[in-house]
């Protein structure tokens, strides 16, 4: 059994970040393609591009909005730039993507899901009910229905990774989840502010998860104990 943040190796994370995001990559502190090269890589884009047609219902907002071939958009999106949607995506009804996001090829973005400045690599997928805020989506992520990568602290303190006995501070106050390519989570699971899983780990559903460093290829289980309990029933 592995326990998260006990520092040694990082997990294995992504194998296809655009180039651009790939230099600034650190393991070690992998949250960091967030600042400044997500903000690089958003400021080379045009200030619109549009290879979809757009159907009636959806709102375009803001400027510097890539749409890619092949998108699906459904009445009842809202999207806001800057922001690039490569190609083959679908974005569903009630989606809500805005603050800075850069999605790749043949991802999905669900109904009623929120993405707030988010990188998702190709083939990552948000379908269902889900907010993820300040995270990164590796390729062929799939977060099940209601998973929420939660981004701020109550207190709106710095988020702080747990690393063995030590704490890394990431500068932020809002940081959502980094996860690897393949990582699976099931129904209704929340993920902590500052939660990084490496690449093809499964969560079980329900799965309320703390911030720290969980290794690739491993299941993370909830066990828990279910009572009956016989009910006195009137005479």
């Amino acid at each position: 059994m592995t326990e998260p943040g006990e520092g040694g190796e990082r997990p294995a994370m992504f194998e296809g970040l655009p180039a651009e995001l790939a230099a600034a990559f650190d393991p070690a502190r992998p949250w960091e393609i967030l600042g400044e090269p997500l903000d690089a890589l958003l400021a080379t884009l045009p200030s619109e591009r549009l290879e979809t047609p757009i159907p009636p219902g959806v709102h375009l907002l803001g400027d510097r909005i890539v749409i890619g071939k092949g998108v699906k958009l459904y009445p009842g999106v809202v999207l806001e730039g800057p922001l690039r949607l490569g190609d083959d995506c679908e974005v569903r009804p009630g989606a809500f993507v805005r603050g800075g996001v850069w999605v790749g090829e043949g991802c999905v973005v669900g109904t009623n899901t929120e993405v707030k400045r988010s990188i998702f690599l190709d083939g990552a997928k948000a379908p269902h009910l889900n907010y993820v805020g300040d995270s990164v989506l590796g390729a062929s992520v799939n977060l099940g229905a209601g998973t929420i990568l939660s981004n701020f602290r109550h207190d709106g303190a710095e988020i702080e990774v747990p690393d063995g006995l030590e704490r890394i501070a990431t500068g932020r106050r809002k940081l959502g989840a980094v996860l690897g390519d393949g990582v699976m989570t099931g129904c209704n699971c929340v993920l902590h502010p500052g939660v990084v899983v490496g690449a093809g780990t499964q969560i079980y559903p329900g799965v309320m998860l703390r911030p720290g460093f969980y290794p690739a290829h491993h299941m993370v289980k909830l066990r828990q104990r279910v009572e009956l309990i016989e009910l006195h029933r009137p005479n």
